[in-house]
């Protein structure tokens, strides 16, 4: 049984802190990104791969996310088209 690692998904709800390797810190929930915000986030990608500053901070707050979680997606969706490819 594998997990993806994220704490709201486990099964068994609360882990030892030193089973998990957390020591004590809580893990974030996983995002649950909308169909309207990864329509975006797509598109904005197909025009560009990489984002500035200041283009991650509108995106950021045209779609109520954390200027992180914009740059977290985006890392993720490039290493998604670099497996693709």
């Amino acid at each position: 049984d594998e997990s993806s690692g994220y704490e709201s998904e486990s099964a068994g709800g609360e882990r030892p802190a030193a089973a998990s390797g957390t020591r004590g810190r809580q893990r974030r929930a996983r995002t649950a990104f909308t169909s309207e915000q990864v329509c975006r986030l797509e598109k904005t990608f197909q025009r560009q791969k990489y984002l500035g500053a200041s283009e991650r901070r509108k995106l950021a707050a045209a779609l109520q996310l954390s200027e992180i979680q914009i740059k977290t997606w985006f890392q993720n969706r490039r290493m998604k088209l670099k497996r693709q490819i």
